[in-house]
């Protein structure tokens, strides 16, 4: 890149023009001038102090390690709040992040690029039961068993050599500033499939890791139901993006319905 950049530069000089006449010496044996040739060498590489300075700036900017330590420094995307006055309750997400509707859930966003990183809200029937406080589901010890097992029959799978480990990273409660109660639960999925699941003997079976995700929810209660707001990611990209996504956890309100 640098070497294209001083041809580029040479390229730009104007060709000499000597205004003297030369000495008859100034010939070699080959009959060349050496006076034009020691000139025009000391004149190409006699850059401008501006020009050599742009040169090493941009050599440097467009050098793989700046561009690599520029990727890790962009900011982060913001976040964008979600309201749902009918069904009562709100929360922040990515402003990057797109809705995707016909997911299932009552409202449901994902990351555009990575797809295993979405955002959901989901809300218990009023008709099959009828929750007073969060803590009808028990302590957040109790209900971060119900919230791992809920997640671990939704992805069931009937594929032979199937096989998925879980485990309970954290629970807790918290009061915030609307008053009210929150649990909040993290686990951890990761899912192995056998690279060859219809091999006869064992050893031609290797499970192979499929995805390793980590699981936020937010539990609480109003107008007599349950909600849940539920973010999925990966978890190395949980790991870059820890603080925005504990900002959407926190963000999560249940509000009041007038009917």
């Amino acid at each position: 890149m640098a070497s294209l950049q001083i041809a580029t530069v040479l390229n730009s000089l104007p060709p000499l023009t000597p205004t003297q006449s030369l000495p008859p010496n100034s010939l070699d044996s080959t009959g060349r001038n050496t006076l034009i040739l020691r000139n025009y060498s000391t004149k190409a590489f006699a850059v401008p102090r501006r020009k050599a300075m742009a040169l090493f700036l941009s050599t440097y900017i467009l050098s793989p390690i700046a561009l690599h330590e520029t990727a890790f420094a962009e900011p982060s995307v913001g976040l964008r709040e979600y309201i749902d006055s009918f069904d009562g309750y709100s929360f922040k997400y990515p402003s990057n992040w797109i809705q995707v509707r016909g997911a299932g859930a009552d409202i449901f966003f994902r990351d555009p690029y990575i797809l295993d990183e979405n955002i959901s809200v989901e809300i218990s029937s009023p008709s099959s039961s009828k929750y007073k406080s969060v803590e009808d589901l028990g302590p957040p010890e109790e209900a971060g068993k119900k919230v791992l097992k809920q997640y671990l029959t939704e992805f069931m799978s009937t594929r032979i050599g199937v096989k998925r480990e879980s485990s309970i990273l954290s629970t807790s409660s918290r009061v915030a500033d609307d008053g009210r109660m929150y649990y909040q639960v993290e686990v951890n999925i990761k899912s192995f499939a056998n690279n060859n699941e219809l091999a006869v003997m064992p050893n031609d079976r290797v499970a192979r890791l499929e995805w390793n995700r980590r699981y936020l929810s937010v539990l609480g209660v109003e107008n007599n139901q349950l909600y849940e707001l539920r973010l999925q990611t990966p978890e190395n990209v949980f790991v870059e993006e820890e603080y925005d996504l504990r900002q959407v956890m926190d963000s999560f309100r249940v509000s009041k319905v007038l009917v």
